[in-house]
């Protein structure tokens, strides 16, 4: 199988190549590095023991995006470019429809012309925004609260009615929770550009001293200690769930499926487990909600665990190791070495 990953060399789609290169998948990587290292691809094919093709190539380039299909045969797409961070999108909703929604399109259009109709794509919790049940079903109705949300969410209504309108597509989407960790060779892990907008690069970064303090965001939640629940899940539960995945896409249509652990995590309970794991208290103070958050993200993982056969295998422990083991051996991180 021939697969091309988009935003490859982002923390979740190199953890992915790796994965795919280690279970016999050829894999072709597109990614603007916007926000992700070109070391990182040279790291996953270390890693993988052979090379991969890549291509600094924006996937809402239509020349540059169509000139890769046309080099490569491809069985599949993953996809994961897309700017993420909730906050910001707040602040740039016309840059995040842009990228989320009009690269899917471009990529989409791009699919079609060269008959390719397998895709796996990175959907997010968040599109459940303040949800009235937890754990969270597929079924939950969705309420995204942010920018970022809701371009997640228009992306699985336009997979659905592209899925709808013709039966050569098969689509998984895959609302995954909150991916943390890394590799545990500590050789690929998450190395953000500029300040992060997600917890545990924040807190490794303050524990290598790249960063002074946590923010925590808020202490009024209706949570077990006030601060924001989510469903932490290590990187590798997280790509071993797509190419579990990418084995069953044989039946046409559109499918979504959460990827958790079912187990929710506040912010206060992952310093702990973090301060437990590098052996000292990290500094922190408490501040504002920040938009477009919402008290408490918990997945029901059983509709996955059923029609893929795949579920969480690592706790926060694990989560929090590995991704210390990575900040510590890669302290500026990729461009450290």
């Amino acid at each position: 199988m021939k697969v091309l990953v988009t935003g490859g060399a982002g923390f979740i789609g190199s953890h992915c190549c790796v994965d795919l290169m280690t279970h016999d998948v050829e894999v072709v990587v597109v990614d603007d590095h916007s926000n992700s290292s070109p070391l990182a691809l040279d790291r996953v094919a270390e890693l993988a023991g052979r090379e991969l093709a890549s291509y600094a190539v924006d996937v809402r380039d239509p020349a540059a995006l169509d000139a890769v299909f046309r080099e490569h045969g491809f069985d599949a797409v993953i996809h994961f470019a897309a700017r993420k961070a909730v906050g910001e999108s707040v602040e740039m909703p016309f840059e995040y429809y842009d990228a989320n929604v009009g690269g899917l399109l471009n990529l989409l259009r791009t699919m079609r012309a060269h008959e390719v109709g397998r895709l796996v794509f990175s959907s997010s919790c968040s599109i459940y925004g303040d949800a009235d049940e937890v754990p969270i079903r597929e079924e939950t109705p969705a309420r995204p609260a942010s920018p970022y949300a809701r371009t997640k969410w228009f992306c699985e209504q336009i997979l659905a009615d592209v899925c709808a309108r013709d039966s050569a597509w098969s689509v998984m989407a895959l609302r995954y929770f909150n991916p943390v960790g890394a590799h545990e060779s500590a050789r690929i892990g998450e190395d953000p550009r500029g300040v992060p907008n997600n917890l545990m690069p924040y807190l490794t970064q303050v524990a290598v001293g790249r960063l002074r303090e946590l923010s925590v965001f808020g202490d009024d939640y209706p949570t077990v200690d006030g601060t924001g629940v989510r469903d932490y899940i290590h990187v590798m539960d997280v790509v071993e769930g797509h190419r579990a995945a990418l084995e069953r896409m044989d039946a046409p249509g559109f499918r979504s499926l959460n990827l958790g652990t079912g187990i929710g995590t506040s912010v206060l309970q992952l310093l702990a487990a973090f301060t437990q794991v590098c052996g000292r208290e990290l500094p922190y103070r408490i501040v504002a909600r920040r938009p477009g958050d919402v008290a408490e993200l918990v997945a029901a993982p059983d509709r996955a665990a059923r029609e893929l056969d795949w579920r969480s295998r690592r706790d926060v422990l694990d989560m929090c190791r590995d991704a210390w083991r990575f900040q510590q051996r890669n302290p500026q991180g990729y461009e450290s070495a």
